[in-house]
């Protein structure tokens, strides 16, 4: 747009840019002063160059630009013309966020360097404007997928309140990004018996919470019709080594638990051996497993194991996000911490025990990022 009162200008300027208007390159639309020019800017939004006047009637250049200037759009470019002798009102335009300046008699030349100058930055901001959006718009759909991947976690306790006086469970899952590939879950087979799982896919970000999604709920729908553990890990990996993509795989660690003999049979695929912590305060470490992570390649066969909690026993267990979390010096958290204060804590209840690493966890790291999701399910036989 330009703006000025003296109407020879827009003459010289729709001759000497006929080229490009003809080619639809630049469209001017011209004001004779500044109130003018404000209430066609407020009809249309879509203009990006001003070449104003300072000194017009009704509302001169530097109200104008003030007034522009309010409606912080960034996007749109003030250029300002005046004689040469009225270098001070051009100082002020620049000084008052003015993009360039001209003088009269105007070198057109000159001046088309100055538009094309001006379009340069105004496509380079509309660009980062765009972005920007895309940003948001990623940012809040990842807002939404947290609030969707924590809402299928199980997140009531206790989760069986018709066998509250003989099991305790607890469980937590802290993200390392605004989503996560670790995840855990308990659900009941029949009357004596609870499945539990945990489980940490590789990568991060959506591609991991989107494979943490689908290994969820195959270990889970298998092992809610009564399979048995080695059963249930071998259908859940022809299924899921089936569906990877970019060779994605997810350790896991799934237990079915007898609430009436304390024996839990599991099979432990490829993930951190969990920690037995006896009623008398001893802890000792279940051996490592010797089958390989679900989703690697299928046909594989899980072997299973069985253990016997007794009264007052617990199970902890935890991904790798634990045991493998570092402070500001990358030193890392380790395992004989963790042992260590478990025994400090081995009387604790599940939520207490959970609570206990997490706290000691953070306080180890410091100012450093979490670098992994951090998980931990504990489950004690009363």
């Amino acid at each position: 747009m330009s703006v000025d009162d003296e109407m020879d200008l827009e003459l010289l300027l729709t001759q000497y840019f006929r080229r490009q208007i003809r080619k639809g390159v630049y469209e001017f639309k011209f004001a004779h002063n500044g109130l003018e020019a404000l209430t066609m800017l407020l009809k249309e939004k879509d203009f990006d160059i001003i070449l104003s006047d300072i000194n017009m009637p009704e509302m001169d250049g530097l109200t104008l630009l003030t007034k522009i200037n309010e409606m912080q759009n960034p996007a749109l470019k003030c250029i300002m013309v005046s004689a040469y002798g009225d270098m001070g009102n051009i100082r002020q335009a620049m000084n008052n966020g003015a993009f360039d300046f001209a003088t009269k008699p105007i070198d057109l030349d000159d001046l088309s360097l100055t538009i094309e100058k001006a379009v340069e930055q105004i496509n380079y901001i509309k660009t980062m404007e765009k972005e920007h959006n895309q940003l948001e718009s990623i940012k809040g759909d990842l807002a939404v997928a947290k609030e969707i991947q924590q809402a299928i976690l199980p997140r009531i306790f206790p989760p069986f309140p018709e066998n509250a006086s003989q099991l305790d469970i607890a469980a937590s899952m802290n993200a390392a990004k605004d989503v996560g590939g670790d995840f855990y879950d308990f659900f009941r087979i029949d009357e004596n018996r609870i499945g539990f799982v945990i489980a940490d896919v590789s990568g991060k970000g959506v591609p991991a919470a989107i494979f943490m999604a689908v290994s969820r709920t195959l270990i889970r729908s298998t092992g809610i019709r009564g399979a048995g553990a080695a059963e249930c890990m071998g259908y859940s990996n022809d299924l899921l080594s089936n569906e990877s993509v970019n060779s994605m795989f997810v350790t896991v660690f799934y237990g079915i638990y007898n609430i009436q003999t304390g024996e839990v049979t599991y099979t432990n695929a490829g993930h951190n051996p969990p920690y037995m912590i006896k009623a008398d305060g001893s802890i000792e470490q279940l051996p490592l497993s010797k089958n390989i992570a679900a989703g690697v390649f299928e046909s594989f066969e899980f072997s299973e194991d069985t253990l016997q909690l007794e009264h007052g026993d617990m199970l902890l267990l935890y991904t790798d996000g634990v045991t493998e979390a570092t402070d500001i010096e990358f030193k890392e958290y380790g395992e004989k911490r963790l042992e260590e204060l478990i025994k400090q804590n081995a009387k604790a209840d599940c939520q207490t025990m959970i609570d206990v690493v997490k706290a000691d966890v953070k306080a180890f790291a410091g100012e450093a990022e979490q670098s992994d999701d951090i998980t931990l399910l504990a489950l004690k036989r009363l």
